[in-house]
């Protein structure tokens, strides 16, 4: 099979790409510039590097290869979308019909262009079922009485602000919530919480939307989240299963062995 994948930060692309090496598809490369790594240049079938902005000059390359299904790998700083684009003609054009500049609404009108070209827009996780995760206790350690409560009270707070587009995760302490995500991504979210939670554990609750499909802002976790959550003193992981990939499991899980961490993956609420 020939497809063609919009490549962002992280290891989700690269992990996509060797997946479809593994599965002897060819792939079409689109790695924006401002975000992707030069390991997807190795990985793939071929490779053009585009900007942020490049929406006309994207749906060329696609149509010019004969692709027609295309997907979405990696992240996007959202910070990035509203500060450092420079929109081509196509792309202006769409920003300035938006009703609203949230990723929901961005994307959706990108996937309906594409569309009205002839590309479809697949599920983001196409290349990586085997990395979304399961149910059940992922660690050996479960979650303390106390990091459940957390869980139980996170969850509706995480699911409510990640279907209204505003982020993810949310950082609870305690049965509070001490920290919301938002466009400065996860990470920062936490680093922030522990300035207010004092040295007591946290548990950070991820959620992955309402919504049916998963085309695009699939919740990912690795390695990197796990070190983080060490750092400033998170305990626990929740996370939706089926619904969210674990970039370098096994990695991920090791450390979070290591250091005490458990995680749990729970039925989408």
């Amino acid at each position: 099979m020939r497809y063609a994948l919009i490549a962002g930060n992280g290891r989700f692309p690269v992990l996509a790409l060797e997946s479809a090496r593994q599965a002897r598809h060819e792939v079409l490369v689109l790695a924006i510039k401002e975000e992707a790594s030069p390991e997807v240049e190795s990985l793939a079938w071929r490779c053009h590097w585009i900007s942020l902005g490049d929406l006309s000059r994207l749906i060329d390359i696609v149509k010019s290869e004969g692709i027609s299904e295309i997907t979405m790998a990696g992240q996007v700083k959202h910070a990035s979308i509203f500060s450092s684009i420079r929109p081509d003609w196509r792309l202006f054009k769409l920003l300035a019909a938006l009703p609203r500049r949230n990723t929901d609404a961005l994307i959706g009108a990108v996937a309906k262009v594409l569309a009205d070209e002839g590309i479809r827009l697949m599920d983001s996780t196409l290349l990586l079922k085997g990395l979304l995760a399961e149910e059940g206790q992922l660690t050996k350690r479960m979650p303390t009485p106390e990091e459940q409560a957390d869980i139980v009270y996170g969850r509706p707070i995480a699911n409510l602000l990640s279907g209204m587009d505003v982020g993810q995760s949310v950082v609870i302490c305690e049965c509070a919530c001490v920290a919301v995500e938002a466009m400065e991504g996860t990470d920062a979210a936490l680093r922030r919480a522990a300035g207010f939670s004092n040295g007591r554990p946290m548990t950070l609750v991820k959620a992955s939307r309402r919504r049916k499909h998963l085309l695009y802002d699939v919740p990912v976790t690795g390695p990197r989240s796990i070190e983080v959550m060490y750092e400033t003193g998170a305990t626990a992981l929740a996370i939706d299963a089926g619904r969210t990939l674990l970039l370098d499991r096994e990695r991920m899980i090791e450390c979070a062995e290591a250091w005490g961490i458990s995680i749990v993956g729970l039925p989408p609420a």
